[in-house]
């Protein structure tokens, strides 16, 4: 690299430069250098100050041009050549340059950002909360023990703490630790039970099976979007039973002929699988009680079974739910 640099620097002085700010910075990642080491090292080649401010993980550093730490509580000029430690994110690094930015200033820039996001990830235990291969591993019942421990860190999670795995409809696995509260996504999701850190792999099977229980929440598909697996009890054996895009049970298949030829079909059986009494049931669809025993006269001559009878309400309540299991 050295031999490297001098050619290039004959040739040209800024790329000989950023060759020897590239190797710079490259043998401060393999001594895993520090926060402070790095800023001090952008600040030393550039022969400005160098300012990391990362209010996320409470980090500020700031250090002079000849080597001295001296932190400042006045914020960072948005005019300073600047670069954000992560593709699409804020400014976190600065060069109190006025003047426009050299090349050389921006790999200087762009080495030392890089550097300090692999610090910053490995000693203030957060990293992208959907990176995908953490969450694979994390996930995985054949990963080995430690490289979920790992995995869990670099996620910022605490081993210690209960977290519960979040099937969602897009595909995209999540975890989410106790209490969850407003950390969900929007859209349809099945969420398994809280477990131990290691334990995340049942969690997730179980997630899976919740997300098949989970409808849209609309009248074509009315029902719940967000379905918790320790909440099914017995009811989740129905998933072994109704396999995706197989032939549909004969109740589905009637409840899906009658919704065709009747709008309010789904939305008014729904409410009264899942509500008390038909009273309750009507106020939830806001129509008249006479109205709803119209609508299940009608809805009874489609289907060809009661639903206002205990057994003829049970299959119903199976109905509906097997309707989303047979959900491809």
């Amino acid at each position: 690299m050295k031999e490297l640099a001098g050619r290039l620097t004959a040739l040209d002085p800024d790329a000989g430069a950023a060759v020897q700010v590239i190797a710079y910075f490259d043998r401060l990642a393999e001594s895993r250098a520090g926060l402070e080491a790095l800023v001090r090292g952008a600040a030393v080649l550039a022969g400005v100050p160098a300012r990391l401010v990362d209010a996320d993980r409470r980090v500020q550093v700031r250090v002079e041009a000849d080597g001295t730490r001296r932190d400042s509580d006045l914020p960072p000029d948005a005019a300073w050549p600047s670069a954000a430690l992560a593709p699409g994110g804020m400014p976190a690094l600065w060069l109190e340059r006025a003047a426009e930015p050299s090349v050389v200033d921006a790999v200087i820039l762009e080495r030392a950002a890089g550097a300090v996001r692999l610090v910053l990830d490995r000693t203030r235990g957060r990293a992208p909360v959907d990176d995908p291969a953490l969450v694979e591993t994390l996930l995985d019942a054949t990963a080995p023990e430690p490289a979920r421990l790992h995995a869990a860190r670099r996620l910022g999670l605490d081993p210690a703490v209960p977290a519960r795995a979040v099937a969602a409809a897009d595909g995209l696995p999540r975890i989410v630790p106790e209490p969850h509260g407003a950390a969900l996504p929007a859209g349809r999701l099945g969420l398994g039970p809280a477990v131990p850190m290691l334990d995340l792999p049942r969690s997730w099977a179980a997630a899976r099976t919740a997300l098949r229980f989970t409808a849209e929440g609309t009248a074509q598909d009315p029902g719940q979007r967000v379905v918790y697996a320790d909440e099914l009890g017995g009811t989740a054996l129905l998933a072994d039973l109704v396999v995706p895009g197989a032939e549909p049970p004969p109740d589905v298949i009637a409840l899906e002929s009658a919704a065709a030829a009747t709008p309010w079909l789904l939305v008014t059986l729904h409410a009264v699988a899942s509500t008390a009494s038909l009273r309750a049931a009507a106020a939830e669809i806001n129509v008249h009680h006479s109205t709803l025993q119209d609508r299940l006269v009608h809805a009874e001559h489609l289907l060809g079974w009661p639903v206002r009878t205990p057994q003829g309400r049970f299959r119903l309540q199976l109905a509906l739910t097997m309707r989303h299991l047979a959900r491809s």
